[in-house]
């Protein structure tokens, strides 16, 4: 069963860091782009940041200078570093992989991980 599989949300201060991790497990062949994208109540589900397999990365201009998007292939592992959180950063983050099963590629979704910020 191939799946996503998110950690690292929690309740943190307004100006301190967080850092989210994402493992894709099962029968993977490849892995093309990876990403993260948040939800706050009320609103559409955006992105905050991607990466490609080769590296290449782009921002939300909102978290531009404070996020960090990383990779490591050989864990099937993503990670967004994020420093000077701020209220308004809160929401649920959903991890995102674009996975080679079977006979192509196909986006895959993990289940969630809550993110807060305190004032």
């Amino acid at each position: 069963q191939v799946q996503l599989v998110e950690s690292g949300g929690n309740l943190v201060q307004a100006g301190g860091s967080l850092r989210l991790s994402c493992a894709a497990s099962g029968s993977i062949f490849s892995i093309n782009a990876m990403g993260w994208y948040r939800q706050a109540p009320g609103k559409q589900r955006e992105l905050v940041a991607r990466i490609t397999s080769g590296g290449s990365t782009n921002y939300a201009d909102s978290v531009k200078g404070r996020f960090t998007i990383s990779r490591d292939n050989a864990k099937n592992t993503v990670y967004l570093q994020m420093n000077s959180l701020k209220p308004e950063d809160t929401a649920v983050y959903y991890c995102n992989a674009d996975l080679f099963v079977d006979y192509g590629y196909q986006a895959y979704w993990g289940q969630g991980t809550q993110v807060t910020v305190s004032s």
